[in-house]
């Protein structure tokens, strides 16, 4: 029989890779978001299984996505991590990230390429990609 942590943290992973993260940033994000209390670093290596550098880089990703905080206990100079419990704030924060990270680099490629070739069809992709990010 599957284990059911494991079956979300592979889920978790898959979802993590259609955004544009790292199938170990999915996996870390699972396992801190199921978490009953905020996992530290060393949890998380123990927990999910990777090793302590492919846990600090995916911790470093949830960050820069703003998918993940950190808190201190009194005493302890451990970083644990929480992650918003709602699955909507938690779609904001990726779509978020997406357009911030992704969508516009590319968008402004763009821009410059048609500001640079005048060409009536970059104009027009700009306008459909300019519109399919604002609304996403």
């Amino acid at each position: 029989m599957p284990n059911p942590d494991q079956t979300l943290a592979d889920l978790f992973a898959d979802v993590a890779q259609i955004f544009g993260l790292s199938r170990p940033a999915g996996q870390c994000f699972s396992a801190i978001w199921r978490a009953a209390a905020s996992p530290c670093a060393d949890d998380l290596v123990s927990g999910v299984g990777l090793s302590r550098s492919n846990v600090s880089t995916a911790l470093k990703e949830l960050r820069a996505w703003n998918l993940i905080g950190t808190a201190r206990a009194p005493g302890d100079r451990k970083d644990y991590f929480t992650a918003p419990a709602d699955p909507w704030d938690l779609l904001g924060r990726l779509l978020t990230a997406r357009q911030r990270m992704i969508v516009a680099p590319v968008l402004d490629r763009i821009v410059a390429a048609e500001a640079e070739s005048g060409d009536v069809r970059m104009a027009a992709l700009h306008e459909v990609l300019s519109l399919m990010a604002s609304r996403a």
